[in-house]
């Protein structure tokens, strides 16, 4: 069998493939106050139908201050929990297992009022000036993670991945180039680290399923992370209990990146041997011999596919037929898929 197919275990969870949707936000929370709407109901169980391993939803935020766009999921309140839980099990009808982005925007928020950052530096300048963080707004906001959490485990998802990429909140405190404070919080690689452990601290005390993190490993600008630089802090999620690294890089300050496919899975095995711990690769992953040379080459322990499952939600089916494995079709699909 390709190793696409193997089943694999963290915890007591066991995914039936390696195959993994990646969080990709759909703004379809028309209503604007975080609630999943039909769009969500359709887009997502359609991936479980086309037997993807394990689906994470799209950038979940903690707080309402803390939304990409004023469309985002959100589950900073119990009145969101219900159609969490309706997702939860639709996609869980059709055997894929199911996870949660637990995400705050930080200086990337797009919504009305205040936002809030390390520091206060802008994006850009189509982008608002946060407002630095107090001691007291980290404090509630990690707090907020832990509270999201709860509403996690209530919704019935099997992972939670923190959000520590892309730009938003946990990144901007991870790096030197968006950290600029002089108290506990910035400075040193331990300080800039802070947040982050005391939001898996918090996370933990009340979750004990499959942890993962998503991280920018590489920011493309001078002064900036690298993976190499990246392995101290993720031995620190090791030792914190994180399961899995879901290693993706660049969008924390604008920046030039020459991408091609696979440009990330470099990044990807650095973390994954020099930790160690278990990764997972993303990144312009199209084709299926592509995804099993990583996996097979122990480049990751996971593939994680964004666009590529917009265009084919059956992606899955069809590197079952390139890789000559046999998976278990639908019943309905039965006619199309032998």
């Amino acid at each position: 069998m390709a190793k696409l197919f193997e089943e694999y275990t963290i915890k007591d969870v066991t995914f039936k493939n390696r195959i993994v949707m990646a969080p990709m936000c759909q703004y379809s929370s028309h209503n604007k106050d975080g609630q999943v709407e039909d769009w969500h109901r359709v887009h997502y169980p359609t991936r479980a139908v086309g037997q993807v391993g394990l689906i994470i939803l799209e950038a979940t935020a903690v707080q309402p201050e803390g939304r990409i766009s004023s469309e985002d999921l959100g589950i900073w309140s119990d009145d969101q929990t219900k159609g969490l839980t309706e997702l939860v099990n639709l996609m869980k009808a059709h055997g894929a297992k199911t996870g949660i982005q637990l995400a705050h925007a930080g200086r990337k928020a797009t919504v009305d009022g205040d936002i809030f950052a390390p520091s206060p530096l802008a994006f850009n300048e189509h982008y608002k000036t946060p407002n630095e963080m107090t001691k007291e707004d980290i404090s509630n906001t990690v707090k907020a993670f832990k509270e999201a959490t709860v509403r996690v485990i209530e919704a019935g998802f099997d992972v939670i991945e923190l959000h520590g990429a892309h730009g938003y909140l946990i990144n901007e405190f991870l790096s030197p180039l968006t950290n600029k404070r002089t108290d506990e919080y910035g400075g040193s690689e331990e300080n800039r680290y802070r947040m982050l452990r005391e939001t898996i601290d918090a996370v933990r005390t009340v979750w004990d399923g499959p942890l993962f993190v998503r991280i920018s490993a590489f920011e493309y600008t001078e002064g900036g992370l690298t993976p190499e630089a990246f392995v101290t802090m993720t031995k620190w999620m090791k030792e914190q209990g994180v399961d899995l690294v879901d290693v993706s890089s660049g969008a924390n300050v604008p920046a030039t990146i020459d991408s091609y496919p696979g440009y990330q899975v470099k990044f990807s095995e650095t973390i994954k041997h020099d930790t160690p711990i278990a990764t997972g690769a993303v990144g312009m992953i199209t084709s299926p011999l592509q995804a099993e040379e990583i996996l097979k080459n122990d480049r990751a322990d996971m593939v994680f596919l964004a666009r590529e499952l917009l265009r084919d939600p059956y992606w899955a089916y069809r590197a079952a037929k390139e890789l000559r494995t046999d998976i278990t079709s639908p019943v309905q699909y039965e006619r199309g898929w032998l």
